[in-house]
């Protein structure tokens, strides 16, 4: 990968991809930005909206609109595009209407000669991935989704005002699939180097019971988001900037992303959302929590949902 221009692509000017790029812009993460979208008017007024803002940051970001050809020498093509999720719909009902449009951009991308990384934001994140993959024939760890990053984030803010810790110190995780069956390894949760359920604030039952409500409120956030406004663009785009971040700068970091297991968890040929060190690579490797036997059982399950949907597809 290149260190003298950091070049993204983004797909899909919605708007969770123009929350991304607005965030890309204020955080100053990289030197050139392309926006691409099927309305190429939009992506061009888009540019020039952003643009206007340059001389109030701290970037001297070049921002146009683009063509697929643009993405030859881009280190990350990034697919925001697709059709939005409709109040009360389930991630997972969305996967057949986008999967025409991800043949629709993939192909393009890949014949420029686009040789960085893949980062898909569209739902259902894990299964869209998936088909990323198998569509480009990238190296799986070429190939990675925003899976539970935002979940993640979503249970430490909550967690954080709980114990009344800064989410910044709380080591917890949200895995498995961005959806209904996503779950929070709860043996794997800590304070600093402490676990949360040997936090005596926490240790009776009702308590256990209150972290199995924030839990809930995890899974339930983005349904809450969309019936409120439509749709949920702000934690996302962030989060998809913090990915970026740790790609750009070779960070090694550990984000919850969408990866291919190959084996971890007992799971192989599945995407789904697991703590992996991310770096200019893209997924350096995958860590392996050590689950419960119950915890185990959830990752199966949630595992299997994805595998049945993506199979459910092929056969469709």
């Amino acid at each position: 990968m290149k260190t003298d221009k950091r070049k993204v692509v983004l797909i899909g000017t919605g708007m969770v991809g123009m929350s991304y790029a607005y965030s890309l812009l204020n955080q100053n993460v990289c030197d050139e930005l392309v926006l691409i979208d099927i309305n190429r008017k939009r992506a061009e007024g888009e540019a020039m909206d952003l643009n206007h803002g340059l001389a109030f940051s701290a970037s001297h970001m070049r921002i146009y609109a683009g063509d697929y050809e643009d993405c030859q020498d881009a280190d990350i093509v990034v697919i925001c595009a697709g059709v939005a999720q409709k109040e009360g719909e389930s991630r997972l009902n969305l996967l057949k209407r986008n999967k025409e449009v991800f043949r629709s951009i993939v192909r393009p991308v890949t014949e420029s000669g686009f040789n960085g990384l893949f980062l898909v934001a569209t739902n259902p994140v894990d299964v869209m991935t998936r088909i990323t993959y198998d569509l480009s024939g990238f190296n799986p760890r070429r190939v990675l989704g925003t899976g539970t990053a935002l979940d993640t984030a979503r249970l430490r803010y909550l967690l954080g005002g709980y114990l009344k810790v800064d989410p910044r110190n709380i080591h917890a995780y949200v895995i498995g699939e961005h959806g209904d069956s996503e779950f929070v390894p709860w043996s794997q949760a800590m304070v600093a180097t402490r676990p949360i359920r040997e936090i005596p604030e926490v240790e009776n039952a009702f308590r256990m019971e209150e972290l199995t409500r924030i839990s809930e409120e995890v899974k339930g956030a983005a349904y809450k988001i969309i019936e409120a406004k439509t749709a949920t663009y702000y934690g996302i785009g962030m989060a998809m900037t913090r990915i970026t971040k740790a790609i750009l700068g070779d960070e090694n970091s550990v984000l919850t992303v969408s990866a291919l297991l190959s084996g971890e968890y007992g799971q192989t040929g599945v995407f789904a959302g697991v703590p992996c060190i991310i770096n200019q690579n893209g997924v350096q490797r995958v860590l392996t929590l050590k689950l419960t036997e119950e915890e185990q059982k959830q990752m199966e399950a949630s595992c299997q949902v994805l595998r049945e949907s993506f199979h459910g597809l092929e056969d469709s």
